[in-house]
């Protein structure tokens, strides 16, 4: 299938986007950048512009474009934000976030996904630091960051995550059960005592693969 045929499906998609209620223009315009059939299976290419959750391998999923819409809308990226992404998948959605201008720190639990995701983003020329590990436990060495999104669902809020959070900044996290999740947006702020604030605005409602980690659910389903 020709790019040309590509950018059309995608222009469709951002028009489906807008109609579904995504209203911030540099999350469509990136959307409308990034070539999803390059973070998706041979076999599922054709699909690639369709609106929903594809499979990546290992019992992992890119997920629905809407989904990275509205998770990436809430994360209110800036320019020059410092950006963990905890789930990295094919990195589909580092590759938004980079098109935003973020610097992007991204963490995979499985590695041959993150072979996969490096692969991807290095032929598209997107600089992205990527590591295998626990992302739960978040990235400390370069912890405070301005924004954290998760990509798997979680049965809390990470304490650790929480703690690398920089202040004024902001996490999207989707918690609840293995079946379903609410989408969490949490603002860390500091009150006039310095007593830390976590506020949280709460979505209804998500499905995603089940957050494996220390700080998450304590199993591993591969």
């Amino acid at each position: 299938m020709s790019e040309d045929i590509y950018s059309k499906k995608r222009e469709k998609l951002i028009e489906l986007l807008r109609e579904e209620g995504i209203k911030d223009e540099r999350v469509l315009s990136a959307m409308n950048k990034v070539r999803r059939e390059c973070f998706v299976d041979e076999t599922e290419k054709e699909n690639a512009y369709l609106n929903y959750p594809l499979s990546i391998g290992y019992s992992q999923t890119i997920s629905q474009p809407y989904t990275v819409a509205f998770m990436t809308e809430l994360l209110e990226v800036n320019p020059g934000d410092k950006v963990l992404e905890i789930g990295t998948g094919s990195g589909y959605q580092a590759a938004i976030l980079k098109e935003l201008g973020a610097d992007v720190y991204s963490i995979e639990r499985i590695y041959e996904l993150y072979l996969k995701a490096k692969e991807n983003l290095n032929k598209l020329n997107y600089n992205v630091t990527l590591k295998v590990g626990d992302g739960t436990l978040g990235w400390e060495e370069y912890s405070p960051f301005n924004k954290i999104i998760v990509t798997a669902g979680s049965p809390k809020i990470p304490d650790t995550l929480f703690n690398q959070l920089a202040i004024g900044g902001i996490m999207v996290i989707p918690v609840g059960d293995t079946y379903s999740q609410d989408m969490y947006k949490v603002r860390k702020s500091i009150d006039r005592n310095g007593k830390i604030i976590k506020s949280i605005e709460t979505y209804k409602e998500f499905v995603f693969v089940p957050l494996i980690g220390k700080e998450g659910w304590d199993y591993d389903l591969r």
